[in-house]
């Protein structure tokens, strides 16, 4: 099949004069004209080469058929799985539809349950409870007039006394526990006149101040240049008691040792 498809596309023809005049002779053999032996050589290949071209046709016309044979089933096996998707597809869709009706139906149901219960649940405002008159009589029926059947005056009294020492305990349990104090931390830089001073006595006489509300902390020695010295030292402080401003006050009144005093870090408790 391969090599009849190449002569078809076959576009050049070497020996067409030699075709030519062999077709030539035979025309003449058909009409009367005597032949040679050469000539009628000639007349078998022209009949070889029309049943070539016959074959040929042949063969073209059957590849032409098969390729359109194969197209066709190509376009049949497509055209039959598009029907099947389109059959899942509606399927698809039938099943939705299903799901939305039967949830549009419990949508309706819940609807219907929830519209007299939201009536149920209005809450009607109750008309006060009115106590019976209790009818006195005169005569033998006294006895029964002291005959109190909604409580009496002294449950009310009990009542009132239990409430009154419960309010009282929680009271008392309430001032027991203790206020909260609001503290606060303070290093304080204290600085010397020169590096002659004293700082051990500079220390002792910062730490001889003594105030309510005052506690001194560590402190230490920290090099400021020159030789010289300061004393950085820290302390508590309650907020309400004791101030920075007072503290300042009473350690510069060392103006022998002191020069000035200084903030370094002030944080809350």
């Amino acid at each position: 099949m391969s090599g009849l498809q190449g002569l078809a596309q076959e576009n050049i023809w070497f020996d067409k004069s030699r075709y030519d005049e062999a077709e030539k002779r035979f025309y003449e053999g058909e009409n009367g004209i005597p032949q040679t032996s050469q000539e009628k050589d000639a007349s078998s290949i022209l009949q070889d080469i029309a049943k070539a071209r016959q074959n040929i046709q042949q063969s073209l016309a059957g590849s032409q058929n098969a390729s359109k044979s194969e197209d066709q089933s190509e376009l049949v096996s497509r055209l039959k799985s598009l029907e099947l998707d389109n059959k899942n597809l509606h399927k698809v869709v039938d099943d939705l539809r299903a799901v939305l009706s039967k949830l549009e139906t419990r949508m309706a149901v819940l609807e219907k349950s929830q519209a007299p219960a939201s009536k149920t649940v209005t809450v009607t405002k109750a008309a006060p409870v009115q106590k019976p008159k209790v009818e006195k009589h005169n005569g033998a029926d006294d006895d029964d007039d002291d005959i109190d059947l909604f409580g009496s005056d002294e449950e009310d009294e009990e009542a009132e006394r239990i409430k009154a020492e419960r309010v009282k305990e929680y009271a008392q349990r309430k001032a027991k526990k203790p206020a909260l104090i609001a503290k606060s931390s303070i290093l304080l830089d204290v600085k010397p006149w020169d590096d002659e001073t004293d700082m051990s006595k500079l220390e002792e006489c910062v730490r001889s101040i003594q105030m309510d509300g005052l506690l001194w902390g560590a402190s230490k020695l920290v090099p400021v240049g020159y030789g010289i010295k300061k004393l950085q030292i820290s302390c508590v402080v309650e907020d309400d008691k004791v101030g920075t401003d007072i503290l300042e006050e009473e350690i510069t009144k060392f103006e022998d040792y002191v020069q000035s005093v200084d903030i370094a870090a002030f944080n809350k408790i």
